[in-house]
């Protein structure tokens, strides 16, 4: 058996396709159906898309692969494929449940047997990977960089791309989530006793000032890499690597934006802060690669915080407001809750975890 960050991947993954299924988490009633009522379902229904098949597909093979490789790092790769077809079956079978209790919700015994699918094919393809060599390559990769490494150090560094996938008001500002946080509660206390209660801003929200924008934009380039700087001993190692996750996140920004504005326009973010901002970014991140992983801790705190506090202090514009409504309301619905949620989470968890590593007795020096 062997330390595998797959397996607080595949759970963080599980809960966010359970956002994800029952999203907008409004209008629940019962509509006097029971719960078998997905089996009864005629096949295939009315109305599908090759795309609804697709991403049906698509959505559960992560969680599929995530499980298998699991099992094929506790030393079980031949439950890999049985694991992942029955977690991600069950899983399916239960959203589609209770999506009987939404109206805004269409359960499909279809989406249930793709989703199965999904997972099943996830699962095989981590035996697969396992069976060519693949995951023994990755542990002896991981053990030359890593060492004995940490999982939710990995899992969170891995996690990073796919937060960005969202579109984001600050290019790699990650974590705006006060305004939404504010609305949310405003719709929940409205009529009660309690909406006194909530804040109010005495003056409007102010924009960003270039500096500002630069700030947010450097650091949100730099945060992965003092993450890094916690997981590698070598900081030649450490100097490698901060190019190449900071050039990954440039290319998934690219990627939100083409999928957000077209992909005409998939280096419309790229403005001179921002540019300049990069740059920034990664020139500390070869500077501080040299620093003890306790100061590189240190630091990401630091910089979280204040980035964090000048990202939910911003408004969002009317461009990145309407972006949001293509993404809500359109195709990327089906991956809406997964994304969003990342994205507002991932430096909280950041938070949480270097804060945890500080404070362990049995941290190395």
């Amino acid at each position: 058996m062997h330390k595998s960050s797959a397996w607080p991947l595949a759970l963080l993954y599980a809960a966010l396709i359970v956002f994800a299924s029952l999203y907008p988490f409004a209008g629940w009633r019962d509509q006097e159906l029971v719960w078998w009522a997905v089996f009864t379902q005629p096949l295939p229904p009315q109305y599908w898309t090759g795309f609804d098949v697709g991403s049906n597909i698509a959505g559960y093979l992560p969680l599929g692969f995530l499980l298998g490789l699991g099992m094929v790092r506790s030393g079980w790769p031949r439950g890999a494929v049985l694991l992942a077809l029955g977690v991600g079956s069950a899983l399916s079978l239960g959203m589609e449940v209770l999506q009987l209790y939404l109206p805004r919700r269409v359960p499909s015994n279809l989406d249930w047997l793709l989703n199965s699918a999904g997972a099943a094919l996830g699962g095989a393809l981590a035996w697969l990977l396992h069976w060519a060599g693949g995951v023994q390559r990755w542990a002896d990769f991981r053990q030359r960089w890593l060492g004995q490494g940490d999982a939710g150090g990995i899992a969170l560094l891995l996690l990073w791309p796919w937060a960005l996938l969202f579109p984001a008001a600050i290019p790699l500002g990650l974590g705006q989530v006060l305004p939404h946080l504010e609305a949310g509660l405003a719709r929940w206390l409205q009529g009660s006793a309690f909406s006194a209660w909530l804040p109010l801003r005495s003056a409007p929200e102010q924009a960003l000032t270039p500096l500002g924008y630069l700030f947010c934009v450097a650091v949100g380039a730099l945060i992965p890499c003092l993450l890094i700087n916690l997981l590698v001993k070598s900081s030649v190692k450490r100097a490698v690597a901060a190019p190449f996750f900071i050039t990954i996140g440039v290319g998934v920004t690219a990627l939100s934006c083409a999928l957000g504005y077209g992909p005409n326009n998939a280096w419309a973010w790229l403005s001179r802060p921002a540019a300049l901002g990069l740059v920034v970014g990664l020139g500390l991140a070869v500077l501080l690669a040299v620093l003890p992983w306790r100061w590189s801790a240190v630091v990401a705190l630091l910089g979280l915080a204040l980035q964090l506090s000048l990202l939910n202090q911003a408004p969002q514009s009317a461009y990145f407001a309407q972006t949001l409504q293509l993404w809500e309301q359109g195709r990327f619905v089906q991956f809406y809750g997964l994304g969003q949620w990342l994205g507002w989470l991932w430096p909280y968890a950041l938070l949480v975890y270097v804060a945890a590593r500080l404070t362990r007795r049995s941290e190395p020096l």
